[in-house]
This record gives C-alpha cells, sequence and structure tokens, in this order.
C-alpha cells in the first residue's frame, strides 16, 4: 500500500463525492430552466472527480511520489503548524515561506525540504492554498485532491458556459471539448497546478468578456478578473502574458465590429493583430525583471539549453527533437510551426512508448484529422477568414497557437508536454468545433466526423 493512501482514504472521499453531486445537483436543478447547458453541469463534475481519483492513483500507484503527492506533504506540514501554534500557521499562509520560518517546523509538524521551503515560492503557493484543506479531509490524500478538483470546476464550467453563449447551437461539441476531453480531464483535475491555471484561465476569459467587453461592471466580474490574473502570476505567469496579445485584440476587435464601413475594418484590423502581438512581446520584454526566470531573454535561454538537453539518452526514448536554433527571436520563430505542430498533433501513434502516451496520442491524431479536414474544405482562406470574423474565435485561437508555439519549444519530452499543453486543448478544439458548425452551416452539408 502506498504511503500516500491510508483508511481514511476508504471513508472521506465518498463522503466528500456524495455532498458535491447533491450540490451540484441543486445548482443544476436551479439553473437549468434558464440555460440548458447547465444538462452538463453534474456530469462534468463527476468526470472530473473521477479524474482526481485517477491521478492520485497513478502518482501514488504507478509513480509511488511525484509533484502531486509533494504538494501533498507539504501542505500537511503547514497545517500541523496550526496545532503547534496559530499565529505560524497563518503567518506562512499569508506572507509566504522563509528562512526564518522554516524553523518553525519540527518532528510534531513533518520536516519539508529546505530548499523547496525557501527557493520553490511556486510550488510551496499551491501548498499554501491547500492547507486549509486539511481542516475538513482529515490528511486524506484523495479528499484534499477531490476538493481542490472541486474548486477548480468553477472555472472550467465559466470557460464552457462563455463558448456557450457565443455558440448556443453547438452545446454538446463543446461540452465535449471544454468538459471532457481525457487528457485535460486527468490532467486538469489533480493536486497540480495545471488544475489551478486551467480553472484561472477559465475564470479570466470569462470575467474579461463580461467585465470589458459586455462591460458588465459587477463585483463578481472584478474578483474572478483580479483573482485569476494573481494566481497565474503566482504558478505560471507566462499563461497571463499568452493570453494578453489575444485579449487586447478581443477587445480591439470588438470595438471595430460595429463599424458598418467594410474598407475601414479592412484597414484597421491588420493594425490591431499587430498591435496585440507587439504588444503582447512588449510587455514581456519591459517586466522581465518582475518575471525571473519567465522573462523573454532567459525563456528564450532556457529553450535552447532544453533543446540541446534532448538528445541525451536518460529521457528513454520520450523525448522529441525540433532543431538546432540560437537563442534570439528570429531563431525561435523560425521553429514556431514545428513547436506548434509538436504540441498539437504529437506523439504520433508510431512515438508512443506507455499507456499514457496512448492516450494523448489518440486526441492528438483526431485533432490533427480534424483540423487538416477543415484546413481542405474551407480552403486556407476561409479557414482563418472565419476564424477572423468572429472576436471569440479569434481569441481563442490565437492563444491556444501561441501557448503551443511556447510549450513546444521549450518541453522537454512527450511525459511533460501532454500535461503542459492542456491549457490551450480546450481553446483550440472549440475553435475547430465552431468552424466545423459553420462549415455546416454554410454548405447545409455534414462535414463527417
Amino acid at each position: 500500500m502506498s504511503p500516500y493512501l491510508s483508511l481514511s482514504d476508504l471513508i472521506i472521499p465518498p463522503l466528500f463525492i456524495l455532498v458535491i453531486l447533491m450540490v451540484s445537483l441543486f445548482i443544476r436543478n436551479k439553473n437549468i430552466h434558464k440555460n440548458s447547458a447547465y444538462k452538463y453541469y453534474v456530469m462534468g463534475i463527476s468526470v472530473k472527480m473521477i479524474g482526481s481519483i485517477a491521478i492520485c492513483l497513478v502518482y501514488t500507484l504507478y509513480y509511488s511520489s511525484g509533484d502531486s503527492t509533494g504538494y501533498f506533504e507539504q501542505g500537511r506540514s503547514i497545517y500541523n503548524l496550526l496545532y503547534k501554534n496559530p499565529d505560524y500557521f497563518f503567518e506562512v499562509l499569508f506572507k509566504g515561506c522563509t528562512t526564518e520560518n522554516y524553523y518553525y517546523l519540527d518532528e510534531t509538524t513533518t520536516y519539508v525540504d529546505y530548499h523547496a521551503w525557501v527557493s520553490d515560492n511556486k510550488a510551496m503557493f499551491i501548498s499554501r492554498l491547500i492547507a486549509p484543506f486539511y481542516l475538513f479531509t482529515f490528511n486524506s490524500f484523495l479528499a484534499v485532491t477531490i476538493l481542490l478538483c472541486w474548486v477548480c470546476y468553477l472555472g472550467v464550467w465559466k470557460l464552457y458556459l462563455l463558448f456557450c453563449e457565443q455558440f448556443p447551437e453547438i452545446k454538446q461539441q463543446l461540452a465535449i471539448s471544454v468538459l471532457f476531453i481525457p487528457s485535460v480531464v486527468f490532467w486538469g483535475s489533480g493536486l497540480l497546478k495545471d488544475t489551478i491555471t486551467l480553472s484561472c484561465i477559465g475564470l479570466y476569459s470569462y470575467s474579461f468578456y463580461y467585465l470589458l467587453v459586455k462591460k458588465e461592471y459587477t463585483l463578481k466580474n472584478i474578483l474572478y478578473i483580479f483573482l485569476s490574473a494573481y494566481l497565474l502570476i503566482s504558478l505560471k505567469p507566462y499563461i497571463l502574458f499568452a493570453l494578453l496579445p489575444g485579449s487586447l485584440i478581443w477587445l480591439s476587435y470588438e470595438k471595430i465590429s460595429g463599424t458598418k464601413n467594410r474598407a475601414i475594418r479592412l484597414i484597421i484590423a491588420p493594425l490591431i493583430m499587430a498591435g496585440g502581438v507587439v504588444g503582447g512581446f512588449y510587455a514581456l520584454s519591459s517586466l522581465g525583471g518582475a518575471l525571473g526566470e519567465y522573462s523573454m531573454d532567459t525563456v528564450l535561454e532556457r529553450a535552447v539549453v532544453v533543446q540541446k538537453d534532448l538528445k541525451s539518452d536518460y529521457y528513454g526514448g520520450n523525448s522529441f527533437d525540433i532543431g538546432d536554433f540560437d537563442a534570439s527571436i528570429s531563431g525561435v520563430l523560425a521553429k514556431s510551426p514545428l513547436a506548434i505542430n509538436a504540441t498539437l498533433f504529437r506523439p504520433y501513434l508510431w512515438e508512443v512508448r506507455n499507456p499514457l502516451m496512448l492516450l494523448s496520442s489518440l486526441e492528438s491524431t483526431y485533432i490533427f484529422f480534424l483540423t487538416l479536414g477543415l484546413m481542405l474544405r474551407l480552403k486556407l482562406l476561409g479557414f482563418f477568414g472565419l476564424i477572423w470574423k468572429n472576436p471569440l474565435l479569434l481569441f481563442s485561437v490565437l492563444f491556444a497557437l501561441f501557448f503551443a508555439f511556447s510549450v513546444g519549444l521549450s518541453t522537454p519530452n512527450f511525459g511533460a508536454l501532454s500535461r503542459l499543453k492542456i491549457p490551450c486543448i480546450p481553446f483550440f478544439v472549440s475553435s475547430l468545433f465552431v468552424l466545423r458548425h459553420l462549415y455546416e452551416v454554410k454548405t447545409k452539408k455534414k462535414f463527417g466526423f
């Protein structure tokens, strides 16, 4: 038996699941008469909880340990400070982990690696976030994970509602792309950074649209956008900056979409696109000091080092090579097609080495053929022309491609790629489903798959 699983994991998690399902049924029944999308609400959280249990079992029984179990152990040590001295607990919870408060830990709280405590701020941030969960979960690894999954479901659901408002005719397909993609469910439901950041991306997109595009200046929307931005900066700042160019273009495009003069729109639109891209790069460059390891120069240099590291043997055949490049903007941009291809469409079926890679490969193969089929039937200009006509679609594709480029350029192997790419997959697949729907409406023909 894994040291992270105990008798409490057989008792507490089922009770949590029962409570969550009861609350979810109440939410569905309360809202379904106003919005038929809520018929997927309970199914969505149920699948997410299955994913959270699956990833717990993989990390405890297959890997034996990993990031997820590490966060759990660190969170438990922080929580134990509450019984030693509540002041210690709240100091660590709200002020962070420092050299001084590291010495609050002892054998009664269990120790945390000193280097992790004082240097790995992002990992300790997650442990601080989940520390209050132990009040309700009785040190159950499964229960902590399920509770985090439930809290983070809010952002994923908001993203689904956003797409459904824009494209209500394809609620079922959008439920698949946002709520039910297996790899996203698996990697986006565990005690991992990815679960939190995926939720934050959904909250950010939803609140950005309602606050700045629809101009619904409610406290809820303001809190959502600031909370999601704060958590992304605390965990993975590069995701927020991957969202910025598309956000600027989305907002600006909405401003000119009401302009009746088509010539003016054609002139202004490319300027908006260029301004969004330049603005994004400028933000990354000017905020280099604040981003630290995620600054433009550091990321480019790291990408080169990682790419060379791929040629080492110790990745056991799970690595991929997009070729040599130098740490310059022109150097990495030249690799953008290969990097995007690696993120969205690999591993290929013949590159599969284990069951988890097979799951990712099957998804990537479907996404590849759906993308190729749409491009062939719509032609290249028609494909991008439809994207250009809808601001949400444009935002989704820009974010997906920019993020796919970043991950494909700097991720060392297929195992890491399967996990790190999940923020862009719901956006990209949703965009493909929307394009397929628009094609069928335009041609009065079924697409076929």
